[in-house]
């Protein structure tokens, strides 16, 4: 049974059986009301039984944009005939050679059923219209329910012809989006996993469209699906244990049939696995796969800007960093102020290319105008950050002044750009108490626990850093009490041994080793909770593990020179990590305080070798050696201005550096020296405040 049509919705002529009729015959008897009457029509004229009548008369109405007229119509269907019908017209087996005059039957029953399942798809068309959509969704589910049953293998690609395919096709698409607009969100996802497991014999753009469908629903609904019933799941295949897990797998599934020449290229499914990947930190998988992308499908310059950010986010500076020069180049895009932002970002992580990082934080900051203004308080932070991390390699006094105050003027400039900008108002909390503006930093350290209410691990930190440089310790202890009863309990591991420092500040070490005692019993249970695979992971992100405390504690011990406890605890420091030049120095602090003082010398030159900017080695150098005579006080004097250059506010080296002047007769530099010393202790916090960056 066919049709044809004209214009945009009137159908003109109707075809049946090999008769045809006007369709203005039908539509003038629909025009006044008489239903029956068109009915019987049609029936009349194209030789028609009830239900495909019925049908034929239901899509007039639904063209014609008479919704409720339709549902009347449509209502008088009788699926349940239609589909035993149907279900007869097929052999179990595909029809052979001889089977060409059963084929021609089971296509006229095909045209027939074809069109009563076309009605009862734009019966849910109209219920949906009217916005019932739960009724709509079950009159959906009723075709596929009995196509399944006429096609209980899945629908052979031969043997149904194109109308009714088309029309499977079409319900399966709309039946998740019913459930939806229902509010029936676990009906839904069964629906689509339906859609996506069952054998519809759906051509690419459907399937494409389902499954990107079902990838927004799981990323932006809200809604947790649970897994897949056991029902459908093959043994051996891979089940996704998450909406995440679930979205990346048919993510995955689309860009393959892209890369094959099974779909259009559709931006979209690159923008939907770039937010999943990213929010499950797997931007190292994000990039791979913009690797294997076809040539031609981003611009080159593109490309290595995306690729950039996956391997930066991944931790891979220097992979990123390569990509953003070339695209920074003067023939590419120089003045692309997101590759700046970016190039700028990851140079002031590291002192010896942060002269790298102004040059590209300048350009970000002079193109930062028009409809990107509103990044030049970014622009200016990155060179604030980038002019303090090059301040650290300076080459003399002068020049580290003067890219300290450049780094502070970049900062407060835009700071009066983004005033609630809590990460910004945390760097320059950050730079005020490295450069021992204390009362400035308290101010911005207040305001940002303001901003962030307290949320955030690292504001109490700072709060309790800055009041122990103060030298108000017991507040500072209080602050990490008080902390303590905020923090969830496997992240209590920095403010633990913040509050083993503090009590050793207050002359406490026997409550120190407790808490010691009790952060590593933290550790010991963290273990035994997440497995020894994922606890070094864990407790590195909250920046405390079990080294360090281990490490403390040896430090402690050996100054209240019980070096046998000491030694002990630094053997199962040496254990975690066999190679550190922290591990060398304590140990030349343990020779030297037992008076073998070759030993300790080997030990620190054995750390300095390890690590050659380690500021402590250093100093227990210069110390000892100074020790050895007027003929060694030239390397004493090199290895403890060589740890002032390093940390210029290290005052334990200005204090050596100042006994070496005194023992050589510079009595005045030496006072100088001492008096540094002096002011720097009453600045001095319980720990660096770079190690909260």
């Amino acid at each position: 049974m066919g049709s044809t049509e004209h214009g945009r919705v009137s159908v003109r002529e109707f075809q049946a059986n090999g008769s045809r009729m006007a369709a203005s015959e039908v539509e003038a008897k629909l025009d006044q009301g008489n239903i029956q009457e068109a009915e019987d029509s049609l029936r009349e004229g194209l030789s028609l039984n009830f239900e495909e009548a019925r049908a034929l008369l239901g899509k007039l109405e639904y063209q014609r944009g008479n919704v409720e007229g339709a549902l009347r119509v449509f209502d008088g269907i009788d699926l349940q005939a239609a589909i035993q019908r149907l279900q007869s017209s097929f052999p179990e087996k595909p029809p052979g050679k001889k089977g060409h005059a059963h084929t021609e039957s089971a296509s006229g029953s095909q045209h027939a059923a074809s069109l009563v399942l076309e009605a009862i798809y734009l019966k849910a068309k109209s219920l949906q219209k009217l916005g019932k959509f739960t009724e709509a969704a079950n009159n959906c589910k009723r075709i596929l329910d009995s196509v399944e049953k006429i096609f209980y293998q899945g629908i052979p690609n031969i043997q149904v012809d194109n109308k009714l395919q088309e029309i499977v096709s079409h319900a399966v698409e709309l039946l998740p989006e019913l459930w939806k607009q229902a509010g029936c969100y676990d009906e839904a996802i069964s629906a689509y996993r339906r859609a996506l497991l069952s054998q519809w014999n759906l051509d690419n753009d459907y399937c494409g469209r389902i499954q990107k469908s079902f990838v927004m629903f799981l990323l932006y609904s809200g809604v947790e699906a649970s897994p897949p019933s056991l029902a459908v799941q093959i043994e051996g295949s891979y089940v996704p244990k998450s909406n995440l897990e679930e979205a990346i797998l048919l993510l995955m599934v689309l860009l393959r049939k892209f890369s094959l020449g099974k779909m259009k290229w559709d931006p979209s499914v690159m923008e939907h696995l770039t937010f999943a990947l990213s929010i499950c930190s797997q931007t190292s998988i994000l990039a791979k796969q913009i690797e294997e992308l076809m040539p031609g499908v981003y611009h080159r310059i593109d490309c290595w800007n995306s690729l950039a950010f996956c391997y930066s986010s991944a931790g891979q500076n220097d992979c990123a960093l390569s990509l953003l020069r070339k695209s920074l180049h003067k023939h590419e895009r120089p003045n692309d102020l997101t590759s700046l932002l970016l190039a700028a970002r990851i140079c002031s992580s590291d002192p010896h290319l942060a002269a790298e990082g102004v040059i590209y934080a300048q350009r970000a900051v002079n193109n930062a105008r028009d409809q990107n203004e509103h990044l030049k308080g970014v622009a200016l932070r990155m060179l604030g950050l980038c002019l303090g991390k090059q301040s650290k390699v300076a080459s003399s006094d002068s020049e580290r002044s003067c890219l300290h105050s450049k780094a502070l003027e970049s900062l407060v400039a835009a700071i009066k750009l983004e005033p609630n900008n809590s990460d910004l108002i945390f760097e320059l909390a950050v730079h005020y108490a490295q450069h021992r503006n204390l009362s400035a930093a308290l101010r911005s350290a207040r305001n940002f626990f303001n901003q962030t209410g307290g949320s955030m691990l690292k504001s109490w930190r700072l709060l309790a850093l800055i009041l122990s440089a103060q030298q108000r310790f017991s507040e500072a202890e209080v602050v990490t009490d008080a902390a303590l009863d905020q923090t969830a309990r496997w992240e209590q591991g920095p403010l633990l041994r913040l509050k083993a420092k503090l009590k050793i500040s207050q002359s406490r070490p026997m409550d120190a080793i407790e808490t010691y005692r009790f952060l590593l019993a933290l550790v010991q249970a963290q273990k035994k909770s997440f497995g020894s695979s994922q606890i070094s992971s864990k407790v590195l992100d909250d920046k405390i593990n079990e080294f360090d405390i281990w490490h403390g504690l040896a430090n402690l011990y050996a100054s209240l020179s019980r070096w046998k406890d000491a030694e002990i605890c630094l053997q199962k420091a040496r254990e975690l990590k066999k190679y550190s030049a922290a591990v060398m120095h304590t140990q030349g602090v343990l020779f030297e305080g037992r008076g073998e003082n070759d030993e300790a010398l080997l030990a620190t030159i054995n750390g300095i070798l390890l690590e050659p900017n380690h500021v402590p080695c250093k100093i227990l150098m210069g110390g000892m050696i100074q020790r050895l005579g007027p003929k060694f006080f030239c390397a004493a004097r090199s290895a403890l201005s060589d740890a002032l250059r390093i940390e210029p506010t290290n005052r334990m080296a200005w204090h050596c550096l100042g006994l070496l002047n005194k023992q050589d007769g510079r009595i005045s530099e030496a006072a100088d020296c001492f008096q540094a010393a002096s002011m720097l202790e009453e600045s001095d916090p319980i720990e660096s405040f770079s190690s909260i960056l």
